[in-house]
């Protein structure tokens, strides 16, 4: 059995996100929570939130043990980019892409 939590349309860029996905990816529940919350990363702010929805899906919806979950999954995909323009010298433009995430973590139980 698994716990799934879903984060879409996040603006920050996918590149950002897979950095601090890469710290947490195989831990157990606590020690994920506790390296999001210590690392300095715009991305953190985002994961507590979306590790913290997981725990409490496994917890409320499938009825799992919190101290046995561990971080089976974590994700992140491009969304669509938001385009944008800033003038430059002689009546020129360039775009800024404005990119977005989509980010996936799934919670299961290990077994003992």
């Amino acid at each position: 059995m698994e716990a799934r939590a879903y984060l879409k349309y996040a603006r920050i860029s996918p590149r950002k996100v897979q950095i601090v996905l890469d710290l947490i990816r195989g831990k157990d529940a606590g020690t994920a929570m506790a390296i999001l919350k210590n690392t300095p990363k715009a991305a953190s702010e985002y994961l507590i939130k979306l590790l913290k929805s997981a725990i409490a899906n496994a917890e409320n919806n499938f009825g799992m043990d919190v101290s046995k979950l561990y971080v089976s999954e974590c994700v992140v995909c491009p969304g669509p980019t938001l385009k944008r323009m800033i003038p430059r010298a002689k009546g020129s433009g360039d775009r800024i892409l404005k990119r977005t995430s989509h980010m996936t973590i799934v919670l299961k139980e290990k077994e003992v």
